[in-house]
């Protein structure tokens, strides 16, 4: 039965955009029917999911597959405890996505491009649910193109703006050399298993040279699309470019498939050399610092978010490099906390990054910019607005009582066992990893102290800011339910346990053998308790201010203004100056860029002053080799000139090299 819901749920989805197409671009009935038709998938599709937790999983279905060398075989998709994990977020990020596009994206506001909004944003969900349920690796690559493409034609949505064009050909170049390397990686398991299905790989079919080929090209193909660092070229520009709802399906879910067709390949293979873990756990590591590093220095908040994507990607790497070393030692406790962490910060980065989408999306709707520099002061113009950003941001950077907290938490304890003695100082070195996380918590901290104090308090920086107002309920009611499931996960993680434990006994089935549970090896129930003391504080200091000012006279008075006569907003701290010292301290590998006036004279000139933090790797990574690459098919491009003499010379040659390579001894 859950096998088919999902099925179900996911043909609604990928059908709901079609009827739209018929319809009038100025008018919203169109978009109303697709919404209709996709929340009920989606919903068909969490109801599935829910009843595979609940023990009622159907039987694997079955679905064509007429080609050779396999005439009349069949292709199985079905889900597991691992699979289903992975799908929860795709439907409910997409059900909320929908609805909150209703407003956000109003087909009668943008009729020239409305209608293809709604077709692929029906496409895209529908695309990773297929890949995620694929038990053989062609349905996989079939989802795999549907999701790809579908986000294409997302990211290039206002295609009439050069930089998105850009964006968009970035995005499909990458994309494509994602896939490349699955084709191979796919095509070298064919190989050696002798069979597309995604089944596990005996010892005795894949030794240490092959399991090191098949990692290395899933870390290059599954690690672009999750926009690991630096294989993140592509996720930047393509989450700022999008439309907010979008952003949110891509950042909080789309680019998991990448983590998830990671960890599923690796379940197939046998335990790699320690090195991987290693390996894996150290790119993690850099991602998450180097992520949020570039992330403190950005004035688009769009992409600040996205940087934070690549941090939080990060962190579910260490987890997931941490549970690989324990398969390759033998230590069931590190693979438990590792994955278990991992993978519960997938669900959690899905909550609360599209809550701070959906929050920035209803910044920008109501302000007409991105910019956060020309923001402030919105929390009194968007209360609802703000809690919900602030919400998500204590949620991002791992506060209690908040859901953010506890599978970072795991992440630590896991990090701490590598401590143990029995295991000599050779692997104590792993838990050098441990400042990595703390590092990346607290400059977390310190970006989002940035962007609320400069969005949401202080005074208005812009006519558009002066003016804004509080977004509609289909914007704000996908956000609160958003920031209720950061609440219900920070307070009561007991209550997924038992779905984490399902999605790591399905990588590593020798856990569900010695009937490992995780609350063994966390103090699940202690941070509950500890959760609900702190929120009751809060709530218990909230109450007494209340009611403190309730009776008192409060009288408003601007910010001083350092004696200034007449001080105006210009005059604030703006988001460049309060990062400033933080992106110093980076600078040797950020390399920030500055526009600051000479030394000013007694009667100076009005003057300006000008800071941005380009990503390195595109800017003197990707570009360049993009454009020597287009200088040297210039030249190539000498020999097609389209004469039949010429090529038949070509022809000729090839063949005549070829004989003579076949002719060496």
């Amino acid at each position: 039965m859950s096998n088919q819901l999902v099925v179900v749920g996911l043909f609604a989805c990928a059908v709901s955009g079609v009827p739209g197409l018929f319809f009038s671009r100025h008018r919203c009935t169109g978009q109303w029917i697709a919404v209709i038709i996709a929340v009920t998938g989606c919903v068909l599709g969490l109801i599935g999911i829910g009843a595979f937790w609940c023990g009622h999983d159907g039987p694997e279905i079955g679905l064509p597959q007429p080609i050779p060398p396999f005439p009349g075989a069949q292709s199985w998709v079905g889900i597991d405890g691992l699979s289903a994990l992975f799908l929860a977020p795709i439907f409910l990020i997409a059900l909320l996505g929908n609805v909150y596009g209703l407003t956000y994206w109003k087909q009668s506001e943008h009729p020239t491009n409305g209608r293809k909004v709604g077709l692929f944003f029906g496409l895209m969900p529908a695309g990773m649910a297929l890949l995620v349920i694929a038990r053989n690796s062609l349905i996989f690559l079939v989802g795999w193109e549907v999701m790809a493409l579908s986000a294409f034609f997302l990211v290039t949505t206002e295609e009439h703006d050069q930089e998105v064009r850009e964006t968009g050909l970035l995005y499909l170049v990458a994309t494509h050399f994602s896939t490349l390397c699955l084709f191979a990686l796919f095509g070298l398991l064919f190989t050696w298993s002798g069979s597309f299905d995604l089944e596990t790989m005996g010892e005795d079919k894949a030794g240490p040279k092959e399991v090191n080929a098949l990692y290395v090209l899933a870390l290059l193909g599954f690690g672009l699309k999750a926009g690991l660092m630096p294989l993140h070229i592509w996720l930047p520009s393509a989450h700022a470019m999008a439309p907010s709802h979008v952003s949110a399906m891509m950042s909080g879910v789309l680019i998991k498939i990448g983590i998830y067709g990671f960890v599923r390949v690796s379940s197939l293979l046998p335990a790699p050399p320690q090195e991987w873990g290693v390996i894996i756990l150290a790119l993690g590591g850099i991602s998450g610092v180097l992520g949020v590093a570039y992330a403190i220095g950005q004035h688009d908040i769009k992409r600040l978010l996205a940087y934070h994507s690549i941090e939080n990607i990060g962190i579910i790497v260490m987890g997931v490099g941490l549970a690989v070393l324990g398969r390759s030692l033998g230590r069931p406790d590190w693979i438990v906390l590792g994955l278990c962490g991992g993978l519960l910060h997938v669900w959690n980065h899905a909550l609360f990054k599209s809550l701070l989408f959906f929050s920035a999306g209803s910044v920008i709707h109501a302000t007409h910019t991105r910019e956060i520099d020309h923001l402030g002061g919105l929390a009194k113009t968007m209360p609802q607005t703000a809690l919900c950003f602030l919400i998500g941001a204590v949620a991002i950077c791992g506060l209690p009582p908040l859901n953010g907290f506890v599978s970072e938490f795991l992440i630590y304890l896991g990090l701490f066992r590598t401590l143990s003695p029995s295991e000599g100082l050779s692997f104590a070195r792993v838990s050098s990893a441990v400042p990595a996380l703390a590092l990346i918590g607290s400059l977390a901290l310190a970006c989002f102290v940035k962007v609320f104090s400069a969005v949401f308090l202080g005074s208005p920086r812009s006519h558009h800011a002066a003016h804004a107002h509080e977004s509609k309920m289909t914007m704000v009611g996908p956000m609160f339910a958003l920031a209720g499931c950061c609440f219900v996960i920070g307070l009561l993680p007991t209550l997924v346990s038992p779905v984490l434990m399902k999605a790591a006994q399905a990588w590593a089935p020798e856990l569900a053998e010695s009937d490992m549970r995780l609350d063994s090896f966390a103090p699940l129930g202690w941070i509950s308790v500890m959760g609900l003391v702190l929120l009751g504080a809060i709530l218990l200091a909230a109450m007494l201010l209340w009611n403190r000012l309730r009776h008192r006279r409060v009288e408003t008075q601007p910010t001083w203004g350092c004696g200034y006569a007449a001080p105006t907003a210009r005059m604030q701290y703006t988001a460049s100056s309060f990062a400033q010292m933080l992106v110093s301290l980076f600078a040797w590998v950020l390399r920030p860029r500055r526009q600051a006036p000479e030394a000013l004279s007694l009667f100076p000139q009005p003057s300006s002053f000008r800071s941005e933090t380009p990503d390195v790797v595109v800017e003197e990574g990707i570009m360049p080799t993009f454009r020597f690459g287009a200088w040297l098919f210039s030249w190539i491009r000498i020999i097609q000139q389209g004469n039949m003499q010429l090529r038949l010379l070509y022809i000729f040659l090839t063949l005549f090299f070829l004989l003579l390579w076949r002719g060496r001894p």
